[in-house]
């Protein structure tokens, strides 16, 4: 039993290589037994004579690409079939020869060498070999096997050879001293000019920063790097001022940002230049002492008073006048206007906030000596306000009461609004004004959020004898001075269903919703429509009768009666009612009919005493109540009567004059005086000297 045969590679020969040979003991040469080769390569690369056992190869080998192959062989009786032996395991190692020389992965290769490097696979030739002389190189390296005997292949390849690149360079700059020019007044940031410093590294080893080391404008000069081109630019950082100082000197120091640890010892690796900048002359606007004003004014104020003052200088040596003037693009109203010689300003017109609360004007000044010399600065007017505004009703209230309404209901909320602004915030009060200080119908309550609720006074409201009430109301704010107004609030009596929503508000429609159904509606519209077209019927056939002429002849003439059934209005439209009889129940007449006239008083700010409590006045009203709505002769329902009976208890009896022509004349009215200042301005009026009455 063989357990390995061993064959060389790329074999040349003509006849097949032979291998090995493959026997058994039960072979007895008589040719009864056949050998079987099988597994890697069987038949195709190895052949074996099944009568001899050899093992021949038929092909040329590679151990470069198989060096290895597994085979078995059994030998077995050509008669029975059956194998003789057990099937046995072999190997074919394939022997390696020189047939390959070296090769090298990469045609080219690419490598880069510090520059100043020491000991290395690839290393210079020549100690501190300089980047900045030669950077580029290139060497052919060659490879040999079998240590470079005789017999032995080889390769060759190239290799590009680049030094890179270290700080051990410092910047250098190219002068020694730098000189640039700037004019006064230029603006913070104004790049003045450029400095550069070479160094011969590249990359990161040849960044630099500027910075100033010294001089007498390290506060008035900035220096920046710039990235790309490696400048130091110099900047303005304080107002140059040629009167102040006319040359400034720095020192600027440029200094390598990366530097190399081991490069220190060739010296320091920054350099020094020399900075000097001369300030030049220009002649100068004027300036003024802010960058802008605020002006603060009440809107009250009179015309031509002086609100606010600017002030300007000319910042040259010469130190010229200064005239100021108002930009009328600015002003196009002409509202302000300016002193020319000191820079107040004063009003023209009258001031309104709630029209525009604020005012921008630009001020000039110029010089006087060089008009092309000026300057401009806005001037900033707040109006303040001043409570110049009455409080009114914020939008138009349609009011309606329900006939079925139950007292203390509330039937409409009110809000108002004011043009004017407190800096406390509006607070507005809301009473019924004096002269009716008390209404039968309904009551205004004040929520004390600056609304007002109106609220039912009595039970059940009748539309077809009153459809609509005017209730006016006096709204007055809390700031100074105390603005009031009155605003009459229309409240129309409307049927609602049981849920309070309206349903209509007219006499009419309350009669047919009530009284009719739909079906009686529809047959009242066909009675109508059907009397309409008899109507039209006998109409056209009067039209077809013959007339006769009104003149039958010429000396029939008749006159023509015209007929005016007009009675016209008489006495009885304009007989005013006689409001004594309210001023004195003991003195009132009957059968005097009220004015249907609603009063237009301006009602004034008068805080009065509630009358609640007057018990005889309340029934007092209440009588007149009933009279009224009892009495067939009452004018329409949308008549106002005033009722102004103080009561029994009154102190100062009746205040009215309507009854002063049947009093005396002379009666003294110093009494008034004691009343306190209610009663001033009547004690004035009448508790002077007979000569002021007159």
């Amino acid at each position: 039993m063989w357990n390995q045969f061993f064959l060389l590679e790329e074999y040349t020969g003509t006849d097949t290589q032979y291998v090995g040979k493959l026997h058994t003991d039960q072979d007895k040469g008589d040719g009864n037994l056949k050998y079987i080769l099988t597994g890697d390569g069987a038949g195709s690369l190895f052949v074996i004579d099944e009568n001899t056992g050899d093992i021949h190869a038929a092909k040329k080998l590679d151990r470069e690409e198989k060096s290895l192959y597994i085979l078995r062989a059994k030998a077995i009786d050509r008669k029975t079939g059956r194998q003789v032996e057990p099937e046995s395991e072999f190997i074919i190692k394939i022997h390696d020869i020189n047939d390959n020389e070296p090769k090298f992965t990469k045609d080219l290769y690419t490598a880069s060498v510090p520059e100043m490097s020491g000991v290395g696979i690839i290393k210079t030739a020549l100690p501190d070999m300089s980047r900045e002389n030669r950077e580029q190189y290139q060497v052919v390296i060659q490879a040999k096997d079998m240590g470079g005997q005789m017999g032995g292949l080889s390769g060759t390849t190239t290799v590009n050879i680049t030094l890179t690149d270290v700080n051990n360079n410092p910047p250098r700059f190219s002068q020694s001293t730098y000189q640039f020019n700037s004019p006064e007044s230029v603006p913070l940031g104004t790049h003045l000019g450029r400095i550069k410093a070479n160094d011969p590294d590249v990359g990161e080893n040849a960044e630099m920063e500027y910075s100033i080391a010294e001089g007498d404008g390290t506060d008035m000069f900035d220096v920046i790097t710039d990235k790309e081109t490696q400048e130091g630019i110099i900047t303005v950082k304080q107002n140059l001022d040629f009167e102040n100082k006319m040359l400034y000197t720095l020192r600027v120091d440029a200094t390598n940002t990366h530097p190399d640890p081991r490069f220190l010892h060739l010296g320091p690796f920054k350099d020094t230049a020399v900075v000097k900048i001369s300030v030049e002359d220009i002649d100068e606007p004027p300036v003024f002492s802010k960058i802008s004003y605020l002006i603060e004014v009440d809107e009250d104020v009179k015309e031509g008073s002086i609100i606010g003052q600017v002030t300007a200088y000319d910042p040259d040596s010469v130190n010229n006048l200064i005239k100021y003037s108002v930009d009328r693009h600015t002003d196009m109203d002409r509202i302000f206007s300016i002193h020319s010689d000191n820079g107040s300003i004063f009003t023209l017109k009258p001031l309104d906030r709630e029209s525009s609360p604020w005012h921008n004007i630009t001020v000039t000044a110029t010089e006087i000596n060089n008009p092309k010399q000026s300057s401009h600065i806005p001037v900033f007017i707040r109006i303040l306000d001043i409570n110049d505004h009455a409080p009114e009703f914020a939008m138009y209230y349609e009011t309606f009461v329900c006939e079925n309404a139950k007292p203390g209901q509330l039937i409409q909320t009110v809000s108002v609004m004011d043009k004017d602004d407190p800096p406390r915030g509006h607070k507005f009060f809301f009473e019924p004004v004096p002269e009716f200080p008390l209404n039968p119908n309904f009551t205004i309550v004040d929520n004390k959020d600056n609304t007002a609720g109106i609220m039912t006074r009595k039970e059940g409201y009748n539309r077809n004898k009153m459809s609509t009430y005017l209730l006016p109301i006096l709204i007055f704010d809390n700031d100074y001075p105390i603005q009031s107004s009155t605003g009459t609030l229309t409240i129309r009596v409307c049927a609602c269903d049981h849920h309070g929503n309206m349903q209509s508000c007219s006499a009419e429609a309350l009669i047919l919703s009530a009284g009719l159904s739909t079906g009686a509606l529809i047959a009242i519209l066909l009675c109508a429509i059907i009397l309409l077209i008899l109507v039209v019927l006998f109409t056209a056939l009067k039209r077809q009768r013959k007339k006769e002429p009104l003149i039958i002849s010429k000396d029939d003439v008749r006159d023509n009666i015209v007929t005016y059934n007009d009675e016209g209005g008489g006495e009885e439209d304009t007989q005013a009612f006689d409001i004594g009889t309210l001023r004195n129940p003991e003195a009132r007449e009957d059968s005097k009919l009220r004015r249907d006239v609603m009063p237009e008083t301006i009602f004034q700010i008068r805080r009065t005493v509630p009358l609640w409590e007057n018990i005889d006045v309340q029934d007092f009203i209440h009588r007149r109540l009933k009279e009224n709505d009892s009495d067939p002769s009452a004018p329409p329902y949308d008549s106002l009567a005033t009722y102004a009976y103080e009561g029994n208890d009154s102190v100062a009896d009746s205040l009215s004059s309507l009854e002063s022509l049947t009093g005396d004349c002379n009666q003294d009215y110093d009494y008034l005086s004691d009343w306190g200042p209610r009663f001033k301005k009547l004690a004035d009026m009448y508790g002077g000297d007979d000569s002021d009455r007159d």
